[in-house]
């Protein structure tokens, strides 16, 4: 029996359990009525631009994917790339670890090609140009925010007042979480992959193009989150707001929640207590923020419903 099946099986619930850790120790610290209050009355047009936002957001990513997956000889038309990253998007928002959906389309995308190496490393790598990107970002907001950048050096060395108790221990569990979800993995062929690091992303003709559209998405994310602050009328100026906003972002990419739930929530409401804000302010935020992706995945919802029709038309079909 394989060792890491017991890990394995335990996952999805030990991701949903972080989430729903995460929410109720939040929910505990910024008070329900307080959060509720703050979002009360959201101003649809922001939303409604937040998520038009996300339309070029996707076509950029899926542009990404396509010129990886092209660089490494795993050709990729850019309809099928859009199509395909609106359902593993959809897929991020309901599974735990939002990287179900990344898999998906990997494994989709490997079923048309000689060799299935290719379109696997593909997406790796295309996610890990994003991750970079973002990376950059964060560093680059706090090196622009030297006061921000103080306070958070200062908490995450001394510790912070306002942190509630049982974030400190979910924290703990989360990081334990990551390494054991990072270790059940076997480690790929790292020389093959190296090998297609550096045609799909660090080539001299394509660097920079990666370079370009993972820092347009980035701030693509940025844009949208601001969009949400607007919409539930935070009036905080966009030169303090734009760091917190990337720091959270940065958090969402651990893999250990469903959909970035909790950790997303928690990352607010530190980041925003960190820089002397209301923490509820950052949860509210967040929470629209949330609700925004999701809406905006949508599409790849249509998209899994065609292919349930397809497959449900073809096993219907007498053979010839």
């Amino acid at each position: 029996m394989n060792a890491r099946a017991p890990i394995r099986r335990l996952a999805p619930f030990l991701r949903l359990a972080i989430s729903c850790g995460l929410l109720i120790v939040i929910a505990g610290w910024v008070e329900p009525d307080e959060l509720l209050a703050r979002i009360d009355v959201v101003s649809p047009g922001w939303i409604v631009l937040a998520v038009a936002i996300s339309v070029p957001q996707v076509l950029l990513s899926a542009w990404r994917w396509q010129l990886t997956a092209d660089r490494l000889g795993a050709a990729l038309p850019f309809g099928e790339a859009v199509r395909e990253y609106y359902l593993g998007s959809f897929v991020n928002q309901l599974a735990p670890g939002g990287v179900l959906g990344d898999a998906a389309r990997a494994w989709r995308h490997a079923r048309a090609q000689p060799s299935t190496r290719e379109a696997w490393h593909a997406v790796l790598i295309e996610r890990a140009a994003g991750q970079l990107a973002l990376l950059v970002s964060a560093v680059l907001a706090l090196s622009l925010s030297p006061a921000l950048a103080a306070d958070l050096f200062a908490a995450l060395a001394h510790g912070w007042d306002g942190l509630p108790p049982g974030l400190t221990l979910l924290a703990a569990v989360g990081a334990s979480a990551a390494l054991v979800l990072l270790i059940r993995h076997p480690a790929a062929p790292l020389r093959r992959f190296a090998r297609d690091i550096g045609r799909g992303l660090l080539a001299a003709r394509v660097w920079p193009r990666q370079a370009l559209a993972s820092l347009l998405v980035v701030a693509s994310y940025v844009a949208v989150f601001m969009c949400c602050a607007r919409a539930i009328g935070d009036p905080t100026p966009v030169p303090v707001l734009a760091p917190l906003l990337t720091l959270v972002l940065l958090a969402m990419a651990i893999p250990v929640s469903i959909a970035g739930w909790g950790v997303r929530e928690g990352a607010a409401a530190l980041t925003w207590g960190i820089a002397g804000l209301e923490p509820a302010q950052g949860v509210a935020i967040s929470v629209t923020y949330g609700a925004v992706v999701l809406i905006s995945t949508l599409p790849g919802a249509w998209a899994l419903v065609a292919d349930y029709r397809h497959a449900a038309t073809a096993r219907a079909s007498p053979p010839r």
